[in-house]
């Protein structure tokens, strides 16, 4: 795999998504300009992929393929954005080169809104360099936290109006503005990581009582409710929040709505991983847009997995996240394939009343921004 230069490949993105919005008839005059918002860390991703294998101590090793892109909360900002949903993202941008490329590609490639968000004087931006191998990624980062703005600013004391917000918990710490957005309305959605003190405490996760759906992987659910089953796991968060999902790997996703009793459970779509960088931001993002747009629990699980999957089959975080235009490609090309087994078809079958026409042949080639590149005069 070669590296080569986006150009507009960024704004041709966007505007392939655009050709579908899933809240398109449940739009009124009073909803909020925001479909989501979301807050965190924007990084510079310099994904290497290709390797035959680790690298290896006082060796050199050379990649096949190379691509840069924003990364960290940006993999989750763009995979919102490329599903159609309006979305705001407050972060801090660094004021070198790497912190503009940055903002253009969400401002202007994804168009996703940036008000919230502001410039650093000073401040370098956070970088990761990701080497994919295998199906795996090791990873190295380096940043600073970014210096509080010198004049208070609109967020995190005021966060926009908005159908949805995401938040990732932190063990034994509080976010103001997550208690603010549910406090107007929005729907907050929730994963959550490691717990490096060891507890798993649930009631550690103050901010769970707002949030309308939490998505943790099978290990920390089973973690946080010390059950030995992620099955068990999700029925016993579900007391704690209206729907509770699981991600279970290889093996799909199992939810259980709360309010309703309702459980479903999704296999995974069997693909060849090329690197599963910003597929868990994928997998959230599908799911949000399912829940927006009303669809029943598991329609949701089984869109979540399959954007996921399609990501997983690109490198990178926000550059594999998949737009409407993939999943009609991928759609229409598992429908062509003899021998499919009905029941899975059946599975995905209301995608049939959602899908542009398919207008790309699958598999799908992307365009890999990286910086240095020129655009076309």
């Amino acid at each position: 795999m070669s590296t080569y230069a986006a150009s507009t490949d960024h704004g041709r993105q966007r505007d392939e998504a655009a050709h579908l919005d899933p809240l398109d008839g449940l739009r009124a005059p009073d909803d909020p300009c925001c479909d989501v918002f979301l807050t965190g860390t924007v990084f510079l991703d310099i994904i290497f992929t290709g390797l035959d294998s680790a690298p290896v101590r006082g060796t050199e090793s050379w990649a096949r393929g190379m691509g840069s892109s924003p990364g960290g909360v940006a993999n989750m900002a763009t995979a919102l954005a490329r599903l159609g949903l309006r979305t705001s993202l407050a972060a801090a941008f660094g004021d070198d080169h790497y912190g503009e490329y940055c903002w253009d590609a969400l401002a202007q490639g994804e168009g996703i809104d940036l008000k919230m968000s502001r410039t650093v004087p000073g401040w370098h931006s956070p970088v990761t360099v990701s080497m994919a191998y295998e199906g795996e990624r090791t990873m190295v980062s380096h940043g600073h936290e970014a210096p509080p703005p010198a004049e208070p600013g609109p967020f995190p004391d005021c966060p926009p109006r908005a159908r949805a917000a995401i938040a990732a918990l932190t063990p034994g710490r509080t976010e103001e503005w997550i208690a603010s957005a549910a406090r107007r309305g929005a729907k907050i959605f929730a994963d959550v990581g490691w717990d490096e003190t060891g507890r798993w405490e649930l009631s550690g996760l103050a901010d769970l009582e707002h949030c309308e759906a939490f998505l943790p992987n099978a290990e920390e659910a089973m973690r946080y409710t010390r059950t030995d089953c992620p099955r068990a796991a999700a029925r016993a968060l579900a007391e704690k929040v209206p729907v509770a999902v699981v991600t279970l790997g290889a093996e799909g996703a199992y939810a259980v709505d709360g309010a309703t009793g309702e459980t479903a459970e999704v296999p995974a779509i069997a693909v060849k991983a090329l690197d599963p960088t910003g597929a868990g931001d994928v997998f959230v993002a599908g799911f949000v847009t399912g829940t927006l747009a009303g669809w029943p629990l598991a329609d949701r699980l089984a869109f979540a997995g399959l954007t996921a999957a399609l990501s997983v089959q690109e490198f990178g975080g926000s550059l594999s996240a998949p737009g409407w235009t993939e999943v009609a490609a991928w759609w229409q090309q598992v429908q062509a394939c003899d021998g499919q087994n009905p029941e899975a078809l059946r599975r995905y079958a209301f995608l049939d009343g959602l899908l542009p026409t398919a207008t790309r042949v699958w598999p799908l080639r992307r365009a890999v921004p990286t910086i240095g590149f020129r655009r076309p005069a």
